[in-house]
């Protein structure tokens, strides 16, 4: 375990869980803000590397186990060590508040605990009850005594639930904020050819691999009708890097691979097509025309995923949107010759990815809200001076 801050030993202590590395970059957010702030409060609990090098004290490290689908079997026996660990340290230690990030199959397991130890509860990304699972929120309303959710809709759907919610913002909102386009690194992109084509395949290793093959049929098929065309590939981290790479290799392409690069790439792009998800919303910020598409197992959603979702529409804009403002071809799809007919389409009609971008930039321009970090900060504060 990290060592406590020197000088803070008698501030209020705050048990704080975090089991995918998204979230623990949230909660590290979190953690400076209340610093910032209170710099006598500690943070103990479930701490991934950006946690722990903003001061959290870690009892357990979930980021490097966390998994979906088929792969979340392998995680069976980490997540018993970690609510075993969890319901030690809840009630051998006097924490003040416990916050949960995100990651509802395991924190709401956490806040149960928490609860039945007398500590007040703050859900800080709130789970998705509204897309699937609602019947969850009877667990919610028992388990949390406050909500920071990160989409504006979310407001009002936990509060006419009887779940104290506010709406604090989206991370992603402070990081694309500080992240500016460079004029030059856009000029650069646009000048290797045109229409200029950003694939985004995602930033966990098996989304890329559903995805990608996918985006690069129809980067064959684009420059097929525009040979001129530029297209983009958006390397999200080294972890999927030498994915990425196999399988542009394999496609024999010629598809440029840029890092650390979405600003200019997404500035420069004529069309993105994208992966479903949080991008979708990097995307809409910048006001490019894209295409959704996602293609997990068909008969995985036969069987379990179309009885528990509950939105008419499955990408995040269009949810926001409440209509289907762009294309979305998922959960699954059977052939990319539908979504090459609307990439094409569009790449040949300005006037239509000209609305496209002015709809996007309509929907989302007002929905930006920065400082979810010090917004949960607050709230959490407030929650702390209550129960003292």
């Amino acid at each position: 375990m990290n060592p406590l801050p020197p000088g803070n030993s008698r501030g209020p202590l705050v048990f704080i869980s975090a089991c995918e590395p998204s979230a623990d970059m949230h909660a590290a957010g979190l953690i400076r803000a209340v610093g910032k702030l209170r710099p006598e409060v500690r943070f103990m609990g479930v701490a991934g590397p950006a946690m722990r090098a903003a001061g959290c004290d870690g009892i357990f490290d979930m980021t490097a186990h966390s998994a979906m689908l088929l792969g979340a079997v392998r995680a069976v026996a980490p997540a018993c060590k970690l609510l075993a660990a969890t319901k030690r340290h809840l009630r051998e230690q006097p924490f003040a508040a416990a916050v949960v990030v995100d990651s509802p199959t395991l924190n709401l397991r956490i806040a149960r605990q928490a609860k039945r130890c007398g500590i007040p509860v703050l859900y800080f990304i709130a789970p998705q009850l509204w897309a699937w699972g609602a019947f969850r929120i009877r667990r919610v309303r028992r388990r949390v005594d406050r909500m920071a959710v990160i989409l504006p809709f979310e407001e009002e759907y936990f509060r006419d639930r009887h779940v104290d919610a506010t709406y604090v913002g989206h991370p992603l909102f402070d990081s694309l904020a500080q992240r500016p386009p460079s004029s030059d690194g856009v000029t650069s992109i646009r000048k290797q050819g045109g229409p200029v084509v950003a694939l985004l395949p995602g930033s966990r290793l098996h989304v890329v691999q559903e995805v990608l093959p996918g985006q690069l049929e129809l980067a064959g098929r684009i420059l097929a009708r525009f040979p001129d065309a530029h297209v983009g590939v958006s390397v999200a981290n080294p972890v999927v890097r030498a994915a990425v790479e196999s399988h542009v290799a394999a496609s024999g392409l010629p598809i440029a691979a840029y890092q650390d690069r979405n600003d200019d790439l997404l500035t420069a792009a004529d069309l993105a097509l994208v992966a479903s998800g949080t991008a979708t919303l990097e995307v809409a910020y910048r006001h490019t025309p894209m295409i959704v598409m996602y293609n997990a197992s068909r008969w995985a959603y036969r069987l379990i995923g179309r009885w528990l979702i509950r939105t008419r529409h499955l990408s995040l804009v269009n949810i926001l949107a409440g209509r289907e403002l762009v294309p979305e071809f998922m959960p699954y799809y059977t052939s990319t010759r539908p979504i090459a007919d609307r990439a094409i389409a569009l790449l040949c009609d300005p006037e239509a990815r000209r609305s496209m971008s002015n709809q996007l930039a309509a929907l989302i321009d007002p929905l930006v809200k920065t400082g979810a970090p010090e917004n949960t900060a607050q709230i959490l504060l407030q929650m702390i001076d209550n129960a003292g």
